[in-house]
């Protein structure tokens, strides 16, 4: 990552609670130190309590460190002005429920004091691309869970920012939704943008991410890119076309195999994922309305007896 810009830096960065008494309580952090790349996708893994939430909030300025340093854009992560470049979708995103879609992003716009031309400009087009044209007059409290994500990304992206820190963002979505959110986070990376990403949901971290920490009980436990962390250097693995599986073929790969000291441990046909799996039928179905599923029909017992 030589020569890329530091969008993210912490040295030893530690946040301890303590009681009324002074005494410690929960070491929510300790020492973490790490860097976070313009353009690219950081994920944030660990278990409830790794201390994830704590390390956004400190970057946020909304928790000071007890120890250590955390630098936002060159900026000490208490400096305010910095957040003017952040986007910020929490897990539960705590909007105002009697305003619609429209008054929504309006209301965020005037906290970053844009002009009224460009809150409305901004409005329509995130409105758009988060899928909520058709809803844009309903007043929030009617939405289902999966639509406030929706809207909550998009106040996250009114003030067009640089660094966008989503938790949890694709909670309430369904497949479909998931797919829409990843293919959009990956586009806002393609546009330049960073993005620190939380996710209890390993599978859309794997999708994603160009580079995952792994935190435990308060620690940095692993940091490395997604390809280099699930990478097996201790098996080999095989594709081809055009060829079936048959017992001369395997016998042919285990010799080759073991002339290379080797040993075949598996051969068969490749699986796909149930998201790929789910999505692939929705479109089939949307370009083939009206077919329908039909299972083998099969005789009963009775029916085998009298064919018999």
């Amino acid at each position: 990552m030589a020569g890329r810009e530091t969008v993210i830096e912490t040295r030893k960065l530690t946040k301890i609670y303590r009681d009324f008494w002074g005494r410690e309580k929960k070491v929510a952090l300790r020492a973490l130190n790490l860097e976070v790349y313009r353009g690219e996708i950081f994920g944030l893994l660990g278990p409830n309590g790794s201390g994830k939430t704590t390390t956004i909030k400190l970057l946020l300025g909304l928790l000071f460190p007890t120890d250590g340093d955390a630098l936002v854009f060159n900026m000490p992560s208490g400096e305010v002005r910095k957040n003017e470049r952040i986007g910020y979708l929490p897990e539960e995103s705590y909007l105002y429920r009697f305003l619609n879609a429209e008054e929504t992003l309006d209301f965020y716009g005037r906290l970053f004091k844009l002009d009224p031309e460009v809150r409305r400009e901004r409005s329509e087009r995130l409105i758009e691309t988060v899928g909520l044209k058709n809803d844009k007059k309903r007043i929030l409290k009617e939405y289902s869970k999966g639509m406030r994500q929706r809207i909550g990304l998009a106040q996250a992206l009114i003030n067009d920012p640089e660094l966008v820190i989503l938790d949890e963002p694709t909670s309430g979505l369904d497949p479909l939704g998931t797919r829409w959110m990843k293919d959009l986070i990956i586009k806002l990376r393609n546009e330049g943008k960073t993005i620190i990403m939380c996710s209890h949901r390993l599978e859309d971290v794997q999708d994603i991410c160009d580079r995952v920490a792994i935190l435990s009980d308060g620690e940095l436990r692993k940091l490395d890119s997604v390809k280099n962390l699930l990478e097996d250097v201790q098996r080999l693995e095989l594709r081809a076309t055009g060829v079936q599986l048959n017992d001369a073929l395997r016998g042919d790969l285990e010799t080759v195999l073991a002339k290379h000291g080797g040993k075949l441990e598996f051969i068969g046909h490749p699986t796909t994922t149930l998201e790929a799996l789910f999505l692939r039928i929705i479109e089939e179905s949307k370009a083939h309305p009206g077919r329908r599923y039909m299972p083998d029909a099969k005789p009963d017992a009775g029916d085998a007896n009298i064919k018999k």
